[in-house]
């Protein structure tokens, strides 16, 4: 037996079938007496409109992609639960793939979500290349791009105030006694990184502390335990009490330096992190942290993006979110 059509739903209706894409698509003012009767004849009828015959007619797919570096990335798969959850709520699904850092996979990627008609773009990465901001920029659907490291003027995008956040963790080690805090940056200059490196400096201004920094080569586990013995050097020399990290994934790579090196965390030094990635709040001891609400800045994203659409809302340039001090064992209170 053939499936139901739109011409079955309004025969069994008694209406037309103008009335009944009206009340699928809620598109103009249908009588309730003639609404109550297309979606009795759909429940009866089990009717299932063709989506993608659908779309084409109404130009709408109700479809967001997600473009990722590595939905293996836990900070990602995060982001990408909060879209999804929140396009769930507006009727939206989202297209989603791995671009692995290959620039011109992520060109393509991008190309093949257009041919699907994806209704907006949201770009997950790690490394802005300007090649795929030109190309967004040229589409006419709405886009965000969100980036843990990078900022680029006139990009719409969702992040915490990383410089203030920072200022927030200095404070928080202070009040715990600590008045030399050495902070472990990124060796690369990339812009957030920037911001958290003044967040460091103007807290230590403000509180009158001396500023003690060095670089890692990274931000990857691999780079903050290489960063170990240039740490406790500058802690014998200096009587540092409790290093601060640009990354929870260096501050992690350092307690494994202290724990192959019989050096004790927070007992010989306090240790600090940036992000709550979430072997934070399982690894030992637990590590103190910014807490950047990945979850949210997802759900944030989408929400934007449906305004868009549906409201004709513009976005604006940059939204910023809040961002907490999750308080654990790894910062030792000395007073």
């Amino acid at each position: 037996m053939s499936s139901p059509t739109i011409k079955d739903v309004a025969k069994l209706a008694g209406v037309s079938i103008s009335t009944v894409s009206r009340v699928m698509n809620d598109s103009k003012p249908v009588s309730p007496e003639a609404r109550r009767k297309v979606l009795d004849a759909i429940e009866k009828l089990d009717f299932k409109p063709n989506e993608l015959a659908r779309s084409l007619v109404m130009k709408r797919s109700n479809l967001i992609g997600v473009v990722v570096k590595d939905i293996g990335i836990p900070y990602m798969a995060q982001i990408v639960r909060g879209a999804e959850e929140i396009g769930r709520m507006y009727k939206y699904d989202i297209l989603l793939s791995s671009t692995y850092g290959d620039l011109e996979q992520e060109k393509k990627i991008i190309d093949f979500m257009f041919t699907k008609q994806v209704e907006g773009i949201i770009l997950i990465s790690e490394d802005i290349e300007p090649e795929v901001i030109f190309k967004l920029k040229d589409q006419t659907v709405p886009y965000i791009q969100l980036d843990k490291f990078w900022n680029i003027k006139d990009v719409h995008t969702v992040q915490i105030d990383y410089k203030e956040a920072m200022i927030n963790m200095i404070n928080h080690i202070y009040d715990l006694g600590h008045k030399k805090i050495l902070f472990v940056k990124e060796n690369q200059d990339t812009e957030i990184g920037q911001e958290k490196l003044k967040g460091y400096r103007q807290a230590c201004d403000d509180l009158k502390l001396e500023k003690f920094e060095i670089s890692s080569e990274g931000v990857s586990v691999k780079d903050g335990y290489e960063a170990g013995d240039k740490i406790f050097q500058l802690k014998e020399l200096q009587d540092i009490t409790c290093v601060s990290f640009s990354e929870d994934a260096q501050a992690i790579g350092f307690i494994n330096y202290c724990y192959d090196n019989n050096k004790k965390v927070p007992e010989d030094i306090s240790v600090s992190g940036f992000g709550d990635i979430p072997m934070t709040s399982i690894y030992r001891p637990t590590l103190t942290t910014v807490q950047e609400p990945y979850y949210d800045i997802g759900a944030v994203s989408m929400r934007t993006l449906v305004k868009v659409l549906k409201e004709n809302k513009t976005i604006n340039e940059k939204a910023i979110l809040g961002s907490q001090i999750m308080k654990r064992e790894s910062v030792k209170d000395i007073n």
